[in-house]
């Protein structure tokens, strides 16, 4: 991939700028979604499969996903890489903008309202954990539940509190 111009802004862009690629990566990191059919099926936003597919290759072939190539009759596992694990502050960085300036559903809201009140630090111990789970990374020591289990669990109660 030859980059327009040599701006570091341009270069992000070109590696990550369409919308779709951006919500592969949240539902990869926070939904610890790693298949083809668990994106496909998870998405809340309706990606169509040709749209997934044309996605995870561009974004295997930007070294921000890898893909363990699965036997016959088995598939494909896709995982983060460093690149991908050094997304997480971008999308803290857009789901802080969208708190700001874009209404929501209060349960939809509620991890990124969770990952601002907690600050940097956890979101520097989300992706060690995700360095943990893609990267096979020894896992950092740790009392209590790690940062995706607090972040299901207050998505989790969310949920519940809108029924």
């Amino acid at each position: 991939m030859d980059p327009r111009s040599g701006c570091a802004i341009n270069a992000a862009v070109e590696a990550l700028g369409d919308q779709w690629s951006f919500l592969v990566l949240r539902d990869m990191i926070f939904g610890d979604r790693r298949y083809f059919r668990e994106l496909l099926g998870g998405s809340i936003e309706g990606i169509a499969s040709n749209i997934l597919a044309d996605r995870l290759k561009k974004l295997v072939a930007a070294g921000i996903l890898t893909r363990q190539d699965a036997g016959r009759g088995r598939r494909a596992r896709y995982s983060l890489t460093e690149a991908g694990i050094q997304t997480v502050p971008i999308l803290f960085a857009l789901g802080n903008w969208g708190l700001d300036w874009r209404e929501g559903t209060p349960e939809l809201r509620t991890r990124q309202e969770l990952m601002r009140a907690e600050g940097p630090a956890f979101i520097d111990e989300l992706m060690d954990e995700l360095r943990t789970r893609h990267l096979g990374a020894e896992p950092p020591p740790r009392t209590g539940p790690g940062p995706l289990e607090r972040l299901d669990a207050a998505y989790r109660a969310a949920m519940d509190a809108d029924r």
